[in-house]
């Protein structure tokens, strides 16, 4: 790693650690750049405001988020069962320590500020669960009915955070036991298996 690339990482992580225990309104540059171990100077020749550091850590979170590749279609193998694998990557991936520590501390601000909140949705949804091409393909297939893939993954994605991202995020507990997973898969197929 090249030293201003160090230097870049130091400053977002010193960021989030001021973020987190100030929030966003509270949280100072001169402390970042203390905790950074870094001038004033760099942090702003890295980022020019509080906000573009702020929106630096949203779309790292962002990138966490979507560190799972895509998913294809396996016709050779039973759906349910890629479906199932393809959830516990997918729960692991949000599930991850930084992951979290990263949710909890953009979607505390996301809370308090609607327009920064509705800059970030509108920018999480140009970008695809990782699942959604699974089950894009398998309603080629004609495994699952036709429908929109997109819609159809965030149904089936609320349910599993339902269980197994929530609570975790908010209690730092995982209580869902796996079996649990099986009936949000049962549920999604149930509505949309065909009849064939």
């Amino acid at each position: 790693m090249k030293r201003t690339e160090k230097k870049r990482k130091d400053i977002i992580d010193a960021a989030i650690d001021e973020f987190r225990e100030q929030g966003f309104l509270g949280a100072k540059t001169t402390s970042i750049a203390k905790k950074a171990s870094v001038s004033s100077r760099t942090l702003y020749n890295h980022f020019e405001s509080k906000e573009a550091l702020f929106e630096a850590i949203s779309e790292i979170m962002l990138e966490q988020n979507r560190r799972m590749e895509p998913v294809s279609y396996d016709p050779d193998r039973d759906f349910v069962e890629q479906l199932k694998d393809a959830l516990w990557r997918y729960v692991e991936v949000i599930t991850d320590e930084t992951a979290l520590g990263l949710n909890r501390m953009v979607i505390s601000e996301l809370i308090r500020d609607l327009d920064r909140s509705r800059a970030f949705f509108s920018e999480s949804e140009t970008h695809d669960y990782p699942i959604t091409l699974l089950i894009s393909e398998a309603m080629q297939a004609g495994v699952i009915r036709q429908t929109d893939p997109a819609y159809a993954t965030s149904q089936l994605l609320a349910l599993v955070k339902n269980f197994y991202f929530w609570p975790e995020f908010f209690l730092g507990e995982t209580p869902t036991p796996k079996e649990v997973l099986d009936d949000c898969v049962a549920m999604f197929m149930a509505h949309y298996k065909t009849d064939i």
